[in-house]
């Protein structure tokens, strides 16, 4: 499988000192959006990504929790790179939908979890791919759970 370059400067950087700050911050570049949410990549595999934000003022709704929508944006963000790492580089990959579930209010800061019960083959055909997450907070519950489908397509 070829690598695609966001999953290669993960391999890369993840195990150097800095490196996951570093990598994090150059997704942010990438994703200028991802950044409102303060997000820092944990762990980065084929099939699997967690990412945590904290919380402060700047995601904060109207009650003092996590807004919701900034829980979404970070299960974006895990289902994106989780995709960067899993989908091959002779394909690509664009969101088709969300859904989500808020499960229970969010009064910490929230690591999100995406992850595949088994990786598929990708083929000459599109292809629509569901991407569990799980958004849970620092005591590890569950928060918000959702499912983003992606639609991959081989490249032209």
């Amino acid at each position: 499988m070829a690598r695609n370059p966001t999953f290669a400067m993960w391999t890369r950087l993840a195990a150097k000192p800095g490196g996951r700050q570093l990598f994090s911050a150059a997704m942010c570049l990438r994703v200028p959006y991802f950044r409102t949410v303060l997000p820092s990549v944990r762990e980065l595999r084929p099939g699997y990504c967690a990412v945590s934000a904290p919380k402060w003022w700047g995601v904060y709704n109207h009650i003092g929790t996590f807004h919701a929508i900034a829980a979404c944006n970070l299960a974006e963000i895990a289902m994106g790179m989780l995709a960067e790492a899993t989908v091959p580089d002779t394909h690509r990959w664009l969101p088709k939908g969300m859904t989500v579930n808020y499960v229970a209010k969010a009064e910490t800061g929230l690591t999100a979890v995406a992850e595949l019960s088994a990786i598929p083959e990708f083929g000459a055909e599109g292809a629509d791919l569901e991407v569990p997450v799980t958004i849970s907070d620092k005591a590890g519950k569950p928060v918000v759970t959702g499912t983003i489908t992606i639609w991959v397509t081989r490249k032209k």
